[in-house]
């Protein structure tokens, strides 16, 4: 893979739950993290002393999160109440060049700041909150 514009990757949001997907806000910037935790079977009989791992039996989750500005008052107010409101719906995290991530997150925090000469900013993090599916690009 190449070197890719930051401003591609993307997190979408299903506003309406009908599943079209919008942008959440006019990020400047995004991360993501795919984990799986580890189960180790090691025993006596592991050959050699190595370290053995359950295949497939971890607990599987991912992080978003992003910064930036809000784009207009709609997709602020949506996330505050998504927040307040402790939903999960479904988002998309578009990585260029690579594919889509989308499934149900749950917002985990919104901060905001700002300076008396500049436009308020946000930082938004969500937590996966459900089996997540990944579309190649």
């Amino acid at each position: 893979m190449v070197a890719q514009n930051g401003k591609d990757l993307l997190i979408k949001l299903d506003l309406t739950g009908d599943g079209l997907f919008s942008t959440i806000a006019g990020l400047r910037a995004t991360r993501i993290s795919l984990n799986a935790e580890t189960v180790d079977v090691t025993s006596l009989e592991s050959q050699g002393g190595w370290r053995e791992l359950l295949a497939g039996a971890g607990v599987k989750s991912a992080s978003v999160s992003g910064s930036g500005i809000f784009k207009d008052a709609g997709t602020d107010e949506r996330a505050r109440q998504i927040f307040f409101d402790g939903e999960t719906p479904n988002f998309q995290v578009i990585v260029p060049d690579f594919g889509v991530i989308e499934g149900a997150f749950q917002i985990t925090s919104i901060e905001y700041s700002g300076s008396h000469n500049g436009e308020a900013n946000y930082e938004l993090a969500l937590a996966s909150a459900g089996i997540l599916s990944f579309t190649a690009i």
